[in-house]
């Protein structure tokens, strides 16, 4: 390994710790190592690139491959289950436990990859996923809406948050008391945070399932059990999760305005993304940051892409 499990394994208490993926950029995409009196589970698990460093997470723990019981991919785009192939061929015990619209893709992971390919194109496809591999059919479980989990001596629990993706759950820890959130709780990255250290978060509306009402929904149930903490896959743990979620639905809001205004402009792509780009370098301007305008949309360059993408794939939807 080219590199030490310090440089990518963060201990966040109460036996949750982040993974560093790899993917993109330094704190970008977190896939979650969770440990109890020996049992360890992984929720998320970033693209097959990360496969070493999820495996030396287990090393650097002092975890045999027989201690993992579960692998829980939140959805399966493939920044979160691109991994979970390879991942469940070095693990001996884990079951995999994927929302049920998801289960098909990761038995047979081909319609997957061809609508990735779809969006990133061959040449992205190569460099950032690679090959995907698929999981034994007999070693995959479904989730539904309120199940529990035991992992050691905690019992976790699984709820239907769809908004992002139809394909999304997402997993309640009671000793943390945190949810490992996906993309449901959106996005926040630590270079916008202000000079406070407070987190600027915006929601995910990558293509092709955004769906704004569902996702308000989602957000809701999750901010219910007033949860002590976040874990984002883009990126960390978050604490305030009340204030943190009321700018989320805040930012929600401003961009479901700017999408339904843009609904018949005839360069509607174009002005999609021009759009969230001045609506995300205000916004984090007023959250104080202090970073340049040049900066901020280097840090958002690809979410405002794949944001305008969404939205516009939602904004054909409600048209139908």
């Amino acid at each position: 390994m080219s590199s030490p499990a310090a440089d990518f394994l963060q201990a966040l208490g109460h036996g949750v710790h982040a993974i560093d993926t790899g993917f993109h950029r330094p704190r970008f995409d977190a896939a979650y190592l969770l440990v109890d009196e020996g049992r360890a589970a992984f929720i998320d698990t970033g693209t097959r690139h990360a496969l070493p460093r999820l495996l030396g997470a287990l090393s650097s723990l002092g975890l045999p491959l027989d201690a993992v019981d579960w692998v829980i991919p939140t959805h399966v785009h493939l920044d979160h289950a691109g991994g979970v192939g390879p991942l469940m061929q070095a693990l001996p015990q884990a079951r995999l436990l994927v929302h049920p619209r998801g289960a098909r893709h990761m038995i047979d992971p081909s319609a997957l990859y061809q609508g990735a390919l779809a969006v990133y194109g061959q040449a992205e496809m190569d460099r950032s996923y690679g090959e995907l591999v698929g999981v034994d059919a007999d070693r995959v479980q479904t989730s539904t809406d309120g199940m529990s989990l035991v992992l050691g001596g905690r019992t976790l629990q699984l709820i239907d948050t769809p908004g992002h993706a139809l394909h999304h759950h997402c997993i309640w820890d009671p000793v943390s008391r945190g949810w490992f959130t996906g993309d449901t709780f959106g996005i926040s990255y630590r270079e916008l945070d202000n000079a406070a250290g407070q987190p600027w978060i915006f929601p995910a509306s990558t293509p092709v399932q955004f769906q704004p009402d569902a996702l308000r929904v989602s957000i809701g149930r999750l901010l219910a059990p007033a949860p002590a903490a976040v874990y984002l896959t883009h990126y960390g743990c978050l604490g305030q999760v009340q204030a943190l979620g009321s700018q989320l639905l805040q930012v929600l809001d401003e961009v479901v305005t700017l999408g339904r205004a843009l609904r018949d402009d005839p360069q509607r792509y174009q002005a999609l993304r021009q759009g969230l780009r001045a609506l995300y370098l205000r916004s984090v301007r007023q959250h104080g940051s202090a970073l340049t305008d040049a900066a901020i949309a280097e840090v958002l360059a690809v979410d405002i892409e794949l944001n305008a993408q969404g939205m516009a794939v939602w904004l054909d939807r409600e048209k139908r």
